[in-house]
């Protein structure tokens, strides 16, 4: 099947799917918009605040494999119609959080483990499964999603606290975000278990359609260097880069950037997210996709290391702000299409979910270590200079894997890494 001929079979699927990563990214993408006023309110500290982000994370960490598990058995669409639903529900319910610090990391607790049925692995499953000659750029388009809430949202949430307040600003986003999702997945998402190839009703289960799929058994994945390489720099860089979201506006703040100008940067970030993911998902259809990844982990380096005081000036922070709206999300885009090409399709909600749990884990630490250096020492240098390093040592990471398998033909495993190169 040609690329064209994917395009026409399966835009919808990229279009719920564009839809549903937009709502993904809601919730870690308002945080650092939220934590002034609800600090005020309650007089709670930075790190209390960022700490509910990373114990909601403590269950996405934990039930991220089992939910690819569900999306391997059931496919994207039986999961993601009930799961947007209640994870809309879930964002409405912090408009009742009272002050007590308990009760905040109940609802972060609560609102991780019932978007499971909603996170990426859901969407990148979906699209992955349709698409194989231009996957790059069907998965790039897909990320955009949540390049459109990074452009989006900054703006919309600080009007919205100022004009209706922050706990309303949740139901708003919740139920709204959320509706357009949910209809988004009725009339559009689907995988080729839903609706096969050439149209007619499958006689398979979902356990035999797997089973025909190229890819890496469970075990052969446990054993594989590459992905295990791959899972070390998406730990590392979710942990630094998800620290620098979730403070993002404080420290701009500290740089003398008002909290409405940096909701305009954001946006701009954001725009230049939206650029990232296609581009990227161009390059990593044509270019070695190691290369294309290591490119982006190590150029986040320059995010971090112009926001630091001494070298920053209003230049270096627009540009900061741009090369990290570049990358940001990218980093997931990549993940996910190393993970297909490195591991196949056979298990690859699985293989997936167990990268997403990796990349939650980045929540449990990132913000409360960022929190953490700001209480102890009165700024974010020394995370920012630890961002610095520990980018480029993500990039040399992904430069450092083999070429990938070639799947075409097989449902059972090549040799683990028996290389095929990738054109350029």
């Amino acid at each position: 099947m040609t690329a064209a001929e994917e395009w026409r079979r399966g835009w919808g699927v990229v279009l719920a799917c564009f839809v549903g990563f937009s709502f993904l990214s809601l919730m870690t993408g308002t945080v650092s918009m939220f934590i002034q006023p609800i600090s005020k309110e309650f007089g709670w500290s930075r790190t209390l605040i960022a700490s509910g982000v990373s114990i909601g994370a403590v269950a996405t960490t934990l039930g991220s494999p089992f939910a690819g598990l569900l999306f391997d058995r059931f496919g994207p669409r039986k999961l993601a119609i009930p799961g947007v639903t209640i994870t809309a529900l879930s964002i409405a319910a912090f408009s009742f959080a009272n002050g007590s610090p308990a009760q905040w990391f109940a609802l972060w607790f609560i609102y991780a483990f019932v978007s499971l049925m909603a996170k990426g692995t859901l969407w990148t499953a979906a699209v992955a499964n349709v698409f194989d000659k231009s996957r790059g750029l069907a998965l790039g388009i897909t990320f955009s999603g949540s390049a459109l809430t990074s452009v989006l949202l900054p703006p919309l949430t600080i009007w919205l606290i100022d004009e209706v307040g922050w706990r309303m600003t949740y139901v708003w986003l919740g139920l709204g975000w959320g509706g357009m999702t949910l209809l988004a997945s009725v009339l559009f998402l689907y995988d080729l278990r839903d609706k096969p190839a050439g149209g007619a009703a499958s006689a398979q289960t979902p356990a035999e359609a797997r089973a025909e799929l190229p890819g890496l058994t469970l075990g052969e994945a446990w054993r594989n260097s590459a992905l295990w390489r791959i899972g070390i720099s998406t730990v590392l860089t979710m942990v630094l880069t998800l620290g620098l979201s979730i403070h993002l506006v404080p420290i701009l703040g500290a740089a003398g950037v008002s909290r409405t100008n940096a909701a305009w940067l954001l946006s701009l970030a954001g725009i230049a997210g939206l650029a990232g993911k296609l581009v990227s998902g161009v390059m990593l259809d044509r270019f070695r996709p190691n290369w294309i990844g290591g490119l982006t982990l190590g150029t986040t380096a320059l995010a971090f290391g112009l926001l630091i005081d001494g070298i920053r000036s209003p230049a270096l922070i627009v540009f900061a702000m741009l090369v990290n709206g570049y990358t940001t999300g990218t980093k997931i885009q990549v993940v996910s299409y190393l993970t297909a090409r490195y591991g196949g399709m056979r298990n690859y909600g699985t293989l997936v979910g167990v990268m997403n749990g990796a990349m939650a884990s980045g929540l449990i630490v990132g913000p409360v270590y960022a929190g953490l250096v700001f209480d102890m020492t009165g700024g974010y240098g020394l995370f920012l200079i630890t961002g610095t390093v520990g980018s480029i040592i993500c990039g040399l990471l992904l430069f450092s894997l083999p070429a990938y398998p070639d799947w075409s033909g097989t449902a059972s495993a090549p040799e683990p890494e028996q290389p095929r190169e990738a054109t350029a």
